[in-house]
């Protein structure tokens, strides 16, 4: 990744912590990189060095600074500076459980491992094996950090093999020891709950400012599955189930924080990782307002909408599988039809919570294996769209159809699209929401036509294509602005 030093310079002299996770600063006479922010006393120009990952500053050999704290800073966004293909490997490698190797990563996005290690030394600076090795051991230090699990825990629930493992990579990264890193007031990981067969764990979500929570919340909220979500003003809760167990998890937010507080009742465990991302997703806590705003403001069209409602993310979905069938369910029907029928499903085919939640949680939502035999007759479902739902559960069962992009939006668009009942809207729709694809962008969209007209511009597909030309690679944002124009009409629209 290419990184102009005058800018980076001056990012860090202003000590402006927007740009916390952009990219990161080793100081070579103290051999401590630092994120933009830190309130440690400025080096001079000459001793810095830029990085765009963390890993690549510590493959140079920096360790990370312990007072701006640089592992806790949001994610890079993984479309910033770097080629396709290197995105989607950086997606899947932040994605995935830091397990994957070089050789199957490669195969997954249809290129040789050689030529994966030549692009991630020319784009990033650090190889894959860096990347994972550095994403564990600074979610390890976040556990460390903001709980009080037990050592052998955070190990574990970071995703590593061993307890040995783990103290030598935290040596190798922090040059301490896990207990020597832990704050003696680190927020307790066991607060009192309703059973004492239960513990509550808290974590942070960092994420760049500005936020629009309100229309973020408020987007989860219209849409929330009866028995499966919840939102009560800026918190979503909402049933999960993870190596057969299933819980509650909730995130919320406090206007004027750069986090979200996330909680879940699941003991931790290896999966706890994928917990963490899942929910980011969600929220879309990796992308970045300052980049999105630059691109989509030149429009004239789109920049009293950016003004108007800055920092707005695109609502992301928990499981691929679950915002398949969601999509497939709107298809032609409003909003609160497509929720009806949404939750209907899950009453009659969705796992019950061992002992219920609050805000009327108490279904986790039907697996692939139970969707792909269910009789959908029985919800009120057309016969059309029953087939296709059976049609993707089984193809997703069976793994004839596995739901990833590795290799971008048009494969994936073609796999899906390939299975009968589902088009190419609910495609861009399923990648825009599901996988966080930034230029997701459904073209037939009947919102996106409303707002077009509202606006006096030419709605028709071509004319609408020839002008998100300009919106690339931050269509899926773009999408959601022109949704937002919109005042919630009554009537009947495509589910969004």
């Amino acid at each position: 990744m290419d990184l102009e030093n005058a800018a980076c310079v001056k990012a860090i002299q202003s000590r402006d912590a927007r740009f916390a996770g952009r990219f990161f600063v080793g100081v070579v006479t103290t051999r401590v990189y630092c994120r933009p922010g830190c309130p440690a006393p400025l080096p001079k120009p000459k001793n810095m060095r830029f990085y765009a990952f963390a890993a690549a500053a510590e493959d140079a050999g920096f360790r990370p600074c312990r007072r701006c704290r640089p592992e806790a800073a949001p994610g890079s966004p993984v479309w910033n500076g770097t080629s396709a293909t290197v995105s989607r490997a950086l997606k899947r490698i932040f994605d995935g459980d830091g397990h994957e190797s070089v050789e199957a990563l490669a195969e997954r996005l249809g290129l040789g491992s050689r030529h994966l290690r030549r692009l991630f030394a020319e784009h990033v600076g650090a190889s894959p094996a860096s990347l994972q090795r550095t994403h564990r051991v600074h979610f390890a230090r976040r556990l460390l950090d903001e709980t009080s699990l037990p050592v052998a825990e955070v190990a574990f629930a970071a995703g590593f093999e061993s307890v040995r493992r783990f103290n030598d990579a935290i040596r190798a990264t922090f040059h301490r020891t896990p207990t020597g890193l832990r704050k003696p007031s680190s927020v307790t990981a066991r607060p009192a709950v309703a059973r004492a067969d239960e513990r509550l764990l808290t974590l942070r979500l960092p994420l760049r400012l500005p936020f629009d929570a309100t229309s973020l919340f408020s987007f989860l909220e219209e849409r929330a599955v009866p028995g499966v979500e919840a939102v009560r003003g800026h918190a979503y809760s909402r049933t999960i189930e993870s190596r057969g167990r299933a819980g509650v998890l909730t995130v919320s937010f406090e206007p004027g924080q750069d986090f979200l507080r996330l909680s879940t009742n699941l003991t931790p465990g290896p999966d706890l990782l994928d917990l963490v991302r899942r929910a980011g997703r969600v929220f879309d806590v990796d992308a970045d307002p300052l980049a999105i705003a630059a691109v989509l403001r030149r429009d004239p069209l789109l920049a009293p909408l950016v003004a108007a409602r800055p920092g707005l993310r695109v609502p992301g979905a928990w499981n691929p599988f679950e915002m398949a069938v969601r999509a497939i369910l709107g298809q032609q029907v409003s909003v609160r039809g497509a929720r009806t029928l949404a939750g209907r499903l899950v009453a009659a085919f969705g796992r019950p919570l061992p002992r219920g939640g609050a805000d009327g949680l108490t279904h986790v939502f039907p697996a692939p294996a139970i969707l792909a035999a269910a009789d959908l007759s029985r919800i009120g479902l057309p016969r059309a769209r029953a087939a296709a739902i059976r049609t993707l559960a089984r193809a997703v069962h069976t793994g004839k159809t596995e739901l990833a992009a590795p290799r971008g939006l048009d494969d994936l668009e073609q796999r899906l699209c390939e299975l009968p009942g589902i088009g190419p809207w609910t495609a861009q729709y399923v990648a825009l929401r599901a996988f966080g694809e930034p230029d997701a962008f459904p073209v037939g969209d009947l919102g996106l036509r409303r707002a077009l007209e509202a606006a006096g511009v030419p709605a028709d597909a071509a004319a609408l294509r020839e002008r998100s030309a300009a919106w690339s690679p931050f269509r899926a944002y773009a999408t959601l602005h022109l949704w937002s124009s919109l005042a919630a009409p009554a009537g009947k629209k495509e589910t969004r």
